[in-house]
């Protein structure tokens, strides 16, 4: 008699719970990322603009808000956001951290970083 090969039920079933628990993270770290992706576009289109070396600081907080409205960015804070100037030009940096709830009480911790400067001409 020749022995049986192949998947089992049990075997499917294990496979299915870990793809479907690697999905359900995804889904809940994927909008964290995308976030931060539009917060580096805000930087980036305030660097092309011209708006680091003609705007005041405040005028640039004001003017990153702005945008992050637009943007739909609602984890970055004022505290987040900090303005020096190098050279003729400021540079924005943020730092902000998004804590997302996982399972009961389990969370992912995400740190983001992003800086922009004016670029050279």
């Amino acid at each position: 008699m020749k022995k049986q090969q192949g998947a089992t039920v049990v075997g499917m079933l294990f496979i299915a719970a870990l793809v479907g628990s690697g999905l359900v993270l995804a889904a809940k770290l994927v909008p964290a990322y995308l976030e931060f992706m539009s917060v580096k576009r805000i930087l980036s289109s305030m660097a092309t603009s011209g708006d680091l070396k003609t705007m005041s600081p405040k005028e640039l907080e004001t003017s990153f808000f702005k945008r992050a409205d637009v943007g739909d960015v609602k984890n970055v804070k004022p505290e987040d956001l900090t303005v020096s100037r190098e050279g003729n030009a400021s540079v924005i940096t943020v730092d902000y951290s998004i804590k997302v709830p996982v399972v009961a009480n389990i969370s992912a911790c995400m740190d983001f970083s992003a800086s922009s400067s004016a670029k050279s001409e």
